[in-house]
């Protein structure tokens, strides 16, 4: 295994293990889409991916992991107050990867082996992130009592409160990943160079 590839594996292994244990059994969907690119060589295969590769904040990138999630809740009246006895999550999560058009020689295919070995890694990363925002959001909401609340509308305010803060957990957490991976002599520019090289 090469080095960017090693330390891609690395990465993921230390922030899955940092991630909060999950507070419910429940499963993400994921799904790989791929985009095509064109090229015989690492340089040629990059330059495809510059004009080829998914639009985020108004630039190209390498690839891209989005999610949609939606919630079933049961809320339950409980005296005068009010409780959150179920959540069910429906997370998707779909990861946008570049995939070569032809075949590649030996030297150029084992360079794009490693380098797409780690970009998946890093994208997978982005989707523990999100599983870990989804847990986050059970742990804080899941069992929720909001008193003097018959008609259980204060409690999903309460709900909303908190969902919002898990997101700008997430954010914070995933923006400290990317500006890691993404920093000078970080693990990305490493792969970059593995395959242009």
């Amino acid at each position: 295994m090469s080095r960017p590839a090693a330390l891609a594996l690395a990465c993921a292994a230390l922030l899955l293990a940092a991630l909060p244990a999950r507070a419910l059994d429940w499963t993400a969907t994921e799904k790989t889409v791929h985009y095509a690119i064109d090229g015989s060589t690492g340089m040629a295969l990059y330059q495809s991916i510059g004009q080829n590769g998914p639009v985020v904040s108004l630039k190209r990138a390498i690839a891209l992991t989005e999610y949609e999630l939606l919630w079933g809740r049961d809320y339950v009246p409980d005296g005068t107050a009010c409780r959150l006895a179920a959540v069910r999550p429906f997370l998707t999560i779909t990861y946008r990867l570049p995939r070569p058009r032809g075949a590649l020689d030996g030297g150029t295919q084992a360079r794009w082996t490693t380098f797409i070995a780690g970009i998946t890694t890093h994208e997978h990363v982005h989707g523990a992130l999100m599983r870990s925002m989804v847990d986050d959001i059970i742990g804080q909401t899941l069992g929720l009592v909001v008193e003097a609340d018959p008609e259980c509308s204060k409690i999903r305010a309460e709900v909303e409160r908190r969902v919002i803060a898990a997101h700008a957990r997430y954010k914070a957490r995933n923006r400290a990943f990317e500006q890691s991976e993404m920093a000078p002599g970080g693990n990305v520019q490493q792969l970059v160079l593995g395959l242009v090289r």
